[in-house]
């Protein structure tokens, strides 16, 4: 069921192609065209005509119409005819007006002013959702839009490739209590990855799931579950604070958006150890470099502590990247996977993180696989190219070595 409040909210996108607000009916238009071409960001700023992120790659609506995959030149085409100026660069009148759109309600106005930029969830009923950031850049306005999938993909269906991960990240999410981390860089799928597994617990168990979101991504339905969303800055005024509150709302999983800062990272600590089940994100490579960041969030003289404290409640750390497939037809995601075993966490307790890829290494069984493996074994699959792999792994070295090992 959509969020009304969300829609009355942000009603921009609402209308169809020529009726009402120009700049309203442009954006609308603009999403819905994202959507078909099935790609993954949009950029408005000044000085650029749109450009939209496919397959990984971004271009002008003008050189996609001209150059582009077949199907995206017919979807841009068609767009370009109703909308001609989009072919050409934006303009500061022309990106403000879409932003004071967006920002139209009091407290996205409010934070616009004081930040500089503003969060916000746009819904187009029965298409999509979108994660929007509105900003200010050189004195002007920009606007940056990532399209969310309009169903919950299953974790089988995020790692089709690595059908050993999908069945790691279901079993994470099937555990009664502890700290389950998805960690890469922006853009890698880590919110969706939380998303499968929210959406696994509604589906197959009855417990109480509170998340904490800015803003909120994916809508999900009570099923076997009782979903409570709360979006920070609207519901709750920070991570943190959700965290605190989520303790006294007797839930049986929190799903935490972000670990941004020390607070929320203690706090959601705090709540693995008192027999929670806590799903998070950071913006790490590695399982060992997630550790590590975790543990210098602290200051010095509580950090043995904190260790110890990680050690006992860490269960699983899945760290994505998102590489463009060698047959154009979008994206793939490679994933290194720590299972936190006896050994692990004996690491973690004695400040061995160095050693942690060792234990990946040799933990298979248990369905671990290292960064530079994933990567190796879809080059040997022919679902990327050998040059993306080495853009993207841990050690060249040791994914040289595994290409040989498979060569």
């Amino acid at each position: 069921m959509p969020d009304e409040r969300q829609e009355a909210e942000h009603d921009v996108t609402g209308g169809p192609a020529g009726r009402g607000y120009k700049r309203e009916s442009f954006f609308h238009d603009l999403l819905v065209c994202a959507v078909r071409l099935g790609a993954a960001d949009i950029h408005l700023t000044v000085g650029k005509p749109p450009v939209v992120r496919l397959n990984g790659v971004l271009w002008d609506l003008g050189d996609l119409a001209a150059r582009g995959p077949d199907e995206g030149r017919r979807e841009v085409g068609q767009f370009l005819h109703m909308w001609p100026e989009a072919g050409h660069a934006l303009n500061p009148v022309q990106t403000e007006e879409i932003a004071t759109c967006l920002v139209a309600d009091s407290r996205r106005s409010e934070e616009m002013k004081k930040k500089g930029n503003a969060d916000i969830a746009v819904s187009l009923p029965g298409l999509s959702r979108f994660r929007v950031n509105v900003y200010r850049q050189r004195g002007s306005f920009a606007v940056a839009c990532r399209v969310l999938a309009s169903r919950i993909p299953t974790a089988e269906e995020l790692f089709p490739c690595t059908p050993s991960v999908g069945l790691v990240v279901r079993r994470l999410a099937e555990l009664p209590r502890g700290l389950v981390l998805v960690t890469g860089p922006t853009g890698s799928g880590k919110s969706t990855t939380l998303a499968a597994m929210v959406n696994h617990i509604n589906v197959n168990f009855k417990k109480h799931i509170i998340t904490l979101e800015d803003p909120i991504e994916y809508l999900h339905r009570h099923k076997k579950s009782i979903v409570n969303q709360r979006e920070v800055g609207e519901d709750v005024e920070s991570f943190a604070e959700g965290l605190r509150a989520a303790l006294r709302e007797d839930p049986d999983v929190i799903m935490v958006g972000e670990m941004r800062d020390l607070e929320t990272i203690a706090t959601a600590i705090t709540a693995a150890e008192t027999g929670h089940l806590v799903l998070s994100t950071l913006h790490t490579n590695t399982a060992a470099e997630t550790v590590e960041r975790i543990i210098d969030a602290f200051p010095p003289h509580q950090q043995s502590q904190v260790r110890a404290q990680l050690a006992s409640v860490l269960q699983g750390v899945i760290s994505q990247q998102l590489l463009p497939r060698l047959d154009g037809q979008g994206l793939v995601c490679a994933a290194e996977v720590l299972v936190v075993t006896h050994a692990a966490r004996a690491l973690i307790r004695e400040g061995k993180t160095h050693q942690v890829p060792s234990i990946i290494e040799t933990g298979a069984q248990e369905g671990m696989i290292p960064l530079d493996r994933a990567l190796a074994e879809l080059v040997r699959m022919g679902v990327i190219t050998e040059e993306r792999a080495r853009e993207r792994a841990a050690d060249s070295r040791l994914l040289s070595r595994y290409l040989e090992r498979r060569g």
